[in-house]
């Protein structure tokens, strides 16, 4: 008897999905309820939160420095991946303990008496982030691999954007709930969102790839440790980085605390611009991400310095303008500003580096760097506190334009200077 057609077209065999695509597509899923835990846990619901248990600038500015500062534990990840090769496993585990723990902060009013409440943020948030520093290395190591060098640009600026709506769907959505319901009923409903997310995101960790994993040519941890500091260019450009992020650190992460504790913005507007923000950086990345197939990482890095610096003094307009206009300008600013930087040096970390020596020169660099970032908050919650009894035009604006003047100068001359050789043999 004759096939019927219908059969034909049943039976045929479905073409599978190859590895590769496989890879972007898992890395993609993952993202949504990452981003979302993010968005709802950190920026301006973080300095939110921490203003409802009762935090002072100081302790807000040494928290928001906490994620910086363990990426110390690079190091040693770093060398212990050596060893336990099984990348995917540990990317369970240390990624699954930082959404579990940071959620966990959502129970601290419930379970504990006032006096407590921040010094236990602080605990379970420097533990979950310890976890998340330790687990970024293992991703960064796995999704360099996973993703093929020709089109990780492009993927990584598509992918961003996509997971740019995500983030300012979420933050509308949190804003709005917190406006509707300030304080801790608010809260509350923010942590229900988040712990569904959480379940999500550890579920997407199991379906992650675990290609080969190549190890250092080096056969010991100190001579793992020497390879990126013997590496002149590479160790000058991440020295001037963690400079350039100590300056940035003293204003940038503190914007939401001056807008909700100094200027008694509310949580809606704050979201409003926030979710503008994370707009236009989500378009930045695609842009960034085009761009960095025609010009190398380190000038891309270089161009995005200065922009940062702009949306630091753009905060000095408050002074003739009306505040809310310059808020979004100055968030709009540092979205073009903040992508390039973001997306660039994750590019020139994975893609400049030697596969066999790339998760010591990725722990390498967010070691330095990192504790250049957590004295930049520390210190930028000190200067705010000290700041208290001087004029509120002094703390709402003033600092922010000091900051940004300095900043110009880092990345328009020093930068230049320190990056001119990749520059040259890059473009």
């Amino acid at each position: 008897m004759p096939m019927k057609l219908s059969d034909a077209i049943v039976r045929k065999p479905k073409k599978k999905m190859s590895t590769y695509r496989r890879s972007l597509f898992v890395a993609t899923f993952e993202g949504f309820p990452a981003v979302v835990i993010f968005q709802l846990l950190g920026g301006p619901f973080l300095t939110g939160y921490l203003i409802y248990l009762g935090a002072t600038s100081t302790e807000i500015g040494f928290i928001l420095a906490i994620t910086t500062v363990v990426n110390i534990v690079q190091i040693a990840m770093a060398v212990i991946m050596q060893k336990f090769r099984n990348r995917k496993r540990m990317l369970i585990i240390f990624g699954s303990s930082h959404r579990i723990l940071w959620a966990c902060v959502g129970l601290i009013p419930f379970v504990l008496p006032q006096e407590f409440w921040v010094i236990t943020y602080m605990i379970l948030y420097t533990a979950a982030h310890l976890g998340n520093a330790a687990g970024g290395i293992v991703w960064t190591s796995l999704i360099s691999d996973a993703v093929p060098g020709p089109i990780r640009g492009r993927y990584f600026g598509l992918r961003n954007t996509i997971l740019g709506g995500v983030s300012s769907l979420a933050l509308f959505i949190g804003g709005q709930i917190l406006d509707k319901y300030p304080g801790g009923q608010g809260f509350t409903y923010i942590f229900m969102i988040v712990s569904v997310c959480v379940v999500l995101n550890v579920f997407a960790y199991f379906m992650y790839p675990n290609p080969p994993f190549e190890p250092s040519t080096a056969s010991n941890p100190v001579g793992m440790i020497r390879k990126p500091l013997m590496d002149r260019a590479f160790l000058k450009a991440i020295i001037f980085l963690a400079g350039f992020l100590f300056v940035q650190g003293l204003t940038v992460p503190l914007f939401s605390y001056v807008m909700l504790k100094l200027m008694n913005i509310s949580y809606g507007t704050v979201s409003y611009i926030t979710v503008v923000h994370t707009l236009v950086m989500m378009a930045s990345y695609y842009v960034w991400g085009n761009l960095n197939a025609r010009f190398s990482a380190q000038t891309l890095l270089l161009w995005s310095l200065p922009i940062i610096a702009l949306a630091c003094l753009l905060w000095g307009a408050i002074a003739f303008i009306p505040a809310v206009v310059v808020l979004y300008a100055v968030h709009v600013v540092l979205g073009v500003g903040l992508g390039g930087f973001n997306q660039m040096v994750f590019a020139f970390t994975i893609g400049d580096t030697p596969k066999s020596e790339r998760p010591m020169y990725i722990a390498t660099y967010s070691a330095i760097t990192g504790f250049a970032a957590f004295l930049g908050p520390v210190a930028g919650g000190k200067i705010y506190a000290i700041l208290a009894d001087q004029p509120m035009w002094v703390q709402v604006y003033g600092v922010s334009t000091v900051v940004g003047a300095i900043l110009l100068i880092l990345g328009l001359w020093v930068g230049r200077y320190v990056l001119r050789t990749q520059i040259r043999s890059g473009v």
